[in-house]
């Protein structure tokens, strides 16, 4: 007999509690549910169900078997739906979760791009900086930046690595010099990003060395990156932003890239989502799409020619 249906025979009289249950559900006679779980147990050397005239139980061992099928079985079945997606496109209502700036710039492009090209997947964008539960809130998708907490039960893809710059106006530089060193930065005005708490430090990477922490003289104190953004372009100080913020505003000349000898510290973006047998096809494509496509909006390209 078929191994893997005799254990999908035995799983189901188990839950249902009786051969006769079990028989009426996968449309098999009583018999030959019998029949079944005797193949199992013989091949294994064990009982694994105490049978009465009144009443049936698992034993010991069975309660053990019948927890392994499950996941056998459970994956048997991931195992077929794999191999159906390769012939499927993407269906059905996509939920993700993303920050505000990165989510509306960076991400949803690319999942609109996935729209255009499969017209049964439907998007359900939500732009928001907050942590959000996915289990709790209903999403099958959550794209958040910088460091992560270590979470039972959810998976994490890296899909970017955001390329952090410092910049300041032609006007600004024009009136207070440009820094030509990390050390100079301690001699000008900076317009910083803060949300809640004092304000994060500007990193600047070294080689097998923990990152160079620098948080210069500031008066400008925003909550919102694009505030930030303008707010240097209109020559109010320096600013330490993600390229791809900052991009437009330094290919119009709005921006100028300082510190070009200085590298560039990277902060990470990852996918995230609820451990799954089996991962649904419309999520695994967008984590693959979002993967492919982030990397190019985090840092200059060879035909981009900054402003000097």
């Amino acid at each position: 007999m078929d191994r893997l249906a005799s254990m999908a025979v035995f799983v189901k009289a188990a839950d249902l509690g009786s051969f006769a249950a079990a028989a009426a559900a996968l449309d098999l006679s009583g018999p030959m549910v019998g029949k079944h779980v005797r193949f199992l147990e013989e091949r294994l050397g064990m009982r694994l169900i105490n049978r009465t005239t009144r009443r049936q139980s698992l034993t010991e061992f069975g309660r053990a078997y019948y927890e392994r099928c499950r996941v056998v079985l459970a994956e048997a079945e991931a195992a077929d739906a794999l191999a159906a997606d390769q012939f499927a496109a993407p269906r059905g209502k996509l939920r993700v979760t993303m920050p505000v700036h990165f989510g509306r710039r960076c991400v949803a492009p690319v999942l609109l791009e996935l729209a255009r090209q499969y017209p049964a997947l439907e998007l359900d964008l939500s732009f928001n900086d907050g942590i959000v539960d996915l289990a709790e809130d209903g999403q099958d998708l959550a794209i958040r930046t910088g460091s992560l907490e270590d979470k039972a039960g959810v998976m994490a893809r890296r899909v970017a690595r955001q390329c952090m710059v410092v910049c300041a106006s032609p006007a600004y530089l024009e009136r207070h010099g440009r820094p030509q060193q990390i050390e100079d930065l301690s001699n000008h005005h900076a317009v910083v990003y803060r949300r809640s708490g004092p304000v994060p430090p500007w990193l600047f990477p070294r080689d097998g060395q923990p990152a160079v922490a620098v948080t210069p003289p500031n008066r400008l104190r925003l909550d919102d990156l694009d505030a930030v953004a303008d707010a240097a372009a209109a020559g109010m100080g320096l600013a330490w932003l993600p390229y791809w913020l900052a991009r437009e505003r330094i290919l119009a000349g709005a921006l100028v890239e300082l510190l070009p000898e200085e590298p560039r510290f990277l902060y990470d973006a990852y996918a995230l989502w609820l451990q799954t047998a089996h991962l649904p096809l419309k999520v695994r494509v967008a984590i693959d799409a979002l993967a492919a496509a982030l990397p190019k909006y985090m840092t200059r390209n060879s035909e981009e020619r900054p402003s000097r």
